[in-house]
């Protein structure tokens, strides 16, 4: 957001800093939010559609016809291609808990580059440490590496996304940056965490600082605006995962007991207004929240059901996982992306995992597919590099390919029906989904001339079409004219951003993803 903006922000939301320390309480009203069932659950009817197509039913004959004469002259079928849109696709990480990958013989840009160019990922994603991206108060220090990831990732025409972990238990030193230790006191978590000593989760010793302070809120208000000032509705950036609480941002504090709050109203309360402070300043970003359980009573099922109200998206971090987290994947509002991080073993043989025929990894991809995810992660936990990737995809190359050709949305025009009015005409326009996922937005067709010119235009009901059974929308104009030659071209709204959606058909394309049409079924 530009400087006068961004002060304004950090203005109001100091407003709310003052009630952020030892005694914030709930607000007036506030009601623990408690685990459901998500199908059939009352989200609302999600994105505004202020130019809603006519979406049927349609009749074909009759003095009450609303298409009269319509009969089907073109259709497509789906493509076997990799179709990389926004709001899906397979993601490649450069950086998970333990920061890039510094492989030895090889320089960091080098291994970035790998990684990102892999021709089978689609987005890319950081995650630093909140000391990795600030060192001191007003201003933003990104580290080498998220510099040269961007960088790249603009270089191959890939989206990153990314989150700054608050706190995170691989990394030896605090999550906090410096300028704020002296300021904000920490609270040593109570239990143990037993494993390896050589590995930092297992030595260090854990503690979260007290959010609810009104120095931790007033810094972390200012790093949502300065980041919120270069990357908000970026053309970089496919959406922000939600800072929460505790270990990695995921929303706990596993396997420690409670949480460094007064109350569990005082960290609802304070997780809230957190998650208030990141929806302020992400107007035209989506922001994922974590599907965690509330296993450390911070109101994780508060911060996912107004995530989800307030029109973006969740994730979780692995997929063999508890039942709430999959049923809130599966049953989620169509227009909600679901964003699915589970790390993938290495082609080893002793790493593979391989079970009456199957890989671990394949067994991961069908159950993502499964629940009707929109991304899945590129990741080697812990063990980032693109040998480690291609060490699996070498050897099976096809349970990979299959998922990037499966994953999320994959829209096409299947059939067309042309019809004459009133003395004009228009057509209706049968749309398909051959992926997994609906899209997470609202559709928008546009129909115009080669040269431009609009002769039509509207949009979907949000999370439409879905991926079983045909959507159909009507598309009209005023006077009579020959339909053929028209091109038919789809966009996907997320949070006010119209982005390019290229059609997922087998039939050739127009440069810009938009489809000419034709007939090419035979006259009945």
């Amino acid at each position: 957001m530009p400087e006068f903006r961004r002060r304004d922000f950090l203005k109001t939301s100091a407003l709310g800093v003052a009630a952020a320390g030892a005694g914030l309480a709930a607000p007036s009203g506030a009601q623990q939010v408690l685990e459901h069932n998500w199908s059939n659950y009352d989200w609302g009817s999600g994105p505004p559609v202020p130019d809603r197509l006519n979406q049927g039913p349609f009749s074909n004959y009759g003095a009450d016809a609303n298409a009269p004469g319509g009969e089907v002259v073109m259709a497509t079928s789906p493509s076997r291609d990799i179709v990389p849109n926004y709001g899906m696709g397979l993601t490649v990480y450069v950086s998970g808990d333990i920061g890039p990958p510094r492989l030895p013989g090889q320089t960091l840009e080098q291994s970035i580059e790998d990684l990102i160019k892999l021709p089978f990922v689609q987005k890319v994603y950081l995650r630093p440490n909140w000391r990795e991206v600030q060192r001191r108060p007003g201003r933003l220090d990104f580290p080498d590496w998220w510099t040269v990831t961007f960088d790249l990732a603009r270089k191959y025409g890939k989206r990153v996304g990314f989150r700054v972990m608050l706190e995170n238990p691989d990394f030896p030193e605090p999550g906090m940056p410096d300028f704020l230790m002296a300021k904000v006191p920490y609270v040593t978590l109570k239990g143990s965490w037993p494993g390896d000593p050589s590995q930092v989760r297992y030595r260090k010793k854990h503690a979260m600082p007290r959010y609810d302070d009104p120095a931790y809120q007033a810094a972390f208000d200012e790093l949502n605006a300065l980041l919120a000032d270069r990357y908000n509705g970026s053309p970089d950036v496919e959406y922000m995962d939600t800072m929460m609480y505790g270990f990695w941002g995921e929303g706990h504090s596993w396997p420690y007991e409670g949480n460094p709050f007064s109350n569990n109203a005082v960290a609802q309360a304070t997780m809230l207004r957190m998650l208030e402070t990141q929806l302020r300043a992400w107007t035209r970003t989506p922001l994922a929240t974590n599907t965690q359980p509330d296993f450390s009573n911070v109101g994780n099922a508060a911060v996912l059901d107004r995530t989800v109200r307030s029109g973006n998206w969740i994730r979780s971090d692995t997929i063999f996982i508890e039942n709430t987290q999959i049923e809130a994947l599966s049953n989620r509002p169509p227009w909600v992306a679901a964003i699915s991080e589970v790390p993938m073993t290495r082609g080893d043989l002793d790493k593979l995992g391989m079970v009456d025929g199957v890989t671990m990894n394949e067994q991961v991809i069908a159950h993502v597919l499964g629940v009707g995810a929109n991304y899945f992660s590129i990741w080697n936990w812990h063990d980032i590099s693109a040998d480690h990737v291609l060490s699996y995809y070498d050897k099976y190359p096809q349970v990979i390919d299959h998922a990037a050709r499966r994953i999320g949305y994959r829209i096409y025009p299947a059939f067309v029906w042309p019809f004459e009015r009133d003395g004009g005409g228009g057509m209706v326009v049968g749309l398909a989904n051959d992926g997994v996922a609906s899209p997470p937005g609202v559709v928008r067709l546009t129909l115009s001339e080669p040269n431009g010119t609009v002769v039509a235009s509207g949009s979907l009901d949000p999370g439409y079409p879905r991926p079983t059974g045909i959507r159909q929308a009507m598309l009209s104009w005023p006077a009579r004219r020959d339909w053929a030659g028209l091109r038919l071209r789809a966009e996907l709204e997320v949070k006010g951003v119209r982005h390019l959606l290229r059609w997922a058909c087998a039939q050739r394309l127009e440069s810009d993803g938009s489809l000419t049409l034709r007939r090419n079924l035979p006259s009945t």
